[in-house]
């Protein structure tokens, strides 16, 4: 019967996906569809679901940064944020007759922005080491801590003694990592995420905590590690898998009644005050209007650990079991605002752009651009292995040549390697507005967000910037679009190697040569 409910969801989430809307909302309408014919979920259902929460709670903790929230911007206006959107919240659950208890915790549930959305927005622009990133993901790990104390003292019953063993749990993440280095990259690795997350969520559970709380733990302890970020990817699929489950049980809790709609409509009209509250809030922290505004969208949503919480609340009895089902409303809706409203943000900021830009303060702002490439002839942007290798070609021949990136740990290696790197967003239009190019002969694009690098192209043509620019791509398609936007030569690299190879098979001069290898950075 499961597969019946799971295939009604793949339907539904095509429909969605179609729409250009999270899959998500079609699990969630699968769930009340199935409830209003009179079907129930079962422990199958339950622990797919429950598998799922797990997995997206380790995930979140294979990315706890804590240095991320030591900022002013961060903890200033993300701390200020969630004090506001609680009161604002908890407000409006007393008006509509909650006691104050389940009022708070439902007010501070409320508070809280997608960590899920946010990451696969910034993520597909590949933007997670932008400045504007930082601080959102900083804000979002600031608000899951919260999330964790909210499950730790609703997660159950009376903890065990035996519970305080767990405060040495950070005395074994040398041999965790060891472990995690020991199993490869490949199907080892993917057993060791399920066996940390689901086998300390059950330790926790055992031990009379969340077993939510324990998944979370599991992932912190190995966060930091180079090998943890490629764990989350691994596992990126197979917990969005599990969590259809969880999406499913939560539909068939059924339909809210009049008063739950009514509140929901209430708590929706909220978001656009939520939203506009952060804005404000990171301009009084001195950023820059775009990276306030750029912020603003990516975590303009309803968070799914209101609903991951809140499931866990309503279980132990803290607030109602029927706002789960309005928490799976409110969550929904929002994605479904959050995605034209991400999609659309680059188109935004430039229509808006002129009303916003007098609220930002004349000081130095965090994560200013930068105006100056120190005299360099060559730019080259997107500073991994082929950027890189176009650096050290140029520099060997003893020309000025300085490097850009958005990512400030690649930043930091190539500073290492004596390489002159620079931070830039180029999508940024203040920085093709700024930086100054006269010398420049030729600037080189060689990150791998196609989107970034025909948006940098056309930036470039409007600031009057003639000389050469070369894209690195990779499918035909790309190129068309690049040469459309400007570029007046791009490489397709897997071509011109497929090319080579074929070449070299039929020149004499390598005809019994045992072993080649092209260098194509020479």
């Amino acid at each position: 019967m499961e597969i019946l409910w799971l295939a009604l969801a793949y339907v539904l989430g095509m429909v969605l996906q179609a729409f250009r809307l999270p899959p998500l909302i079609g699990y969630l309408g699968a769930g009340i569809a199935l409830y209003a014919f009179g079907v129930e979920g079962g422990e199958i259902l339950h622990e797919i679901g429950h598998i799922g929460v797990l997995l997206l709670l380790f995930t979140v903790g294979l990315h706890l940064r804590f240095k991320s929230i030591f900022r002013p911007e961060v903890l200033g206006a993300g701390g200020i944020h969630l004090i506001i959107s609680t009161a604002i919240f908890t407000g409006i659950a007393i008006l509509f007759g909650y006691a104050l208890i389940p009022s708070i915790i439902i007010g501070l549930l409320l508070s809280f922005s997608s960590t899920v959305i946010a990451a696969k927005a910034l993520e597909s622009r590949g933007e997670l080491g932008a400045f504007h990133a930082r601080v959102s993901i900083g804000i979002l790990i600031l608000q899951d801590l919260v999330a964790i104390g909210i499950l730790a003292l609703t997660g159950g019953g009376i903890p065990s003694i035996w519970s305080l063993g767990l405060l040495a749990l950070p005395l074994i993440r040398p041999l965790l990592i060891k472990l995690l280095v020991a199993s490869g990259h490949d199907e080892l690795q993917l057993l060791y995420g399920l066996i940390m997350a689901i086998g300390l969520g059950t330790l926790f559970g055992e031990l009379g905590l969340s077993s939510e709380l324990g998944a979370l733990v599991a992932g912190a302890l190995v966060s930091g590690h180079e090998q943890a970020d490629e764990l989350g990817k691994k596992l990126w699929g197979l917990k969005e898998a599990f969590l259809v489950g969880f999406f499913l049980e939560v539909g068939l809790q059924g339909w809210p009644s009049m008063g739950d709609l009514v509140f929901a409509g209430i708590i929706l009209l909220i978001l656009p005050i939520k939203s506009i509250l952060y804005f404000f809030l990171l301009i009084g922290f001195k950023l820059r209007s775009r990276n306030s505004f750029t912020v603003t969208t990516t975590l303009t949503s309803y968070s799914e650990f209101t609903l991951i919480a809140g499931s866990v609340a309503a279980a132990s009895g803290f607030i109602p079991e029927s706002i789960v089902i309005v928490f799976a409303i409110l969550t929904s809706v929002s994605y479904a605002l959050n995605a034209p409203l991400s999609s659309k943000r680059d188109q935004l900021w430039n229509a808006f752009e002129f009303k916003l830009i007098p609220f930002e303060r004349d000081v130095k702002h965090p994560g200013q651009t930068v105006v100056s490439l120190g005299g360099a002839h060559y730019l080259i942007v997107g500073m991994g292995q082929a950027g890189a290798a176009a650096y050290d070609y140029l520099k060997e021949r003893d020309l000025r040549v300085t490097g850009m990136d958005i990512d400030p740990a690649r930043i930091e290696r190539n500073l290492k390697e004596k390489r002159r790197v620079v931070y830039g967003d180029i999508t940024d239009p203040e920085l093709w507005q700024n930086l100054d190019l006269k010398g420049v002969e030729a600037i080189m694009l060689a990150t791998s967000n196609t989107t970034a690098k025909i948006e940098a192209t056309k930036m470039l043509r409007e600031n009057k910037f003639k000389k050469d620019i070369y894209a690195l791509t990779m499918r035909d398609e790309e190129q068309e679009a690049l040469t459309s936007a400007g570029a007046n030569s791009v490489c397709l690299p897997m071509k011109q190697a497929g090319r080579k190879l074929a070449e070299l098979s039929i020149s004499s001069e390598y005809i019994g040569s045992k072993s080649l290898v092209i260098d194509y950075a020479k």
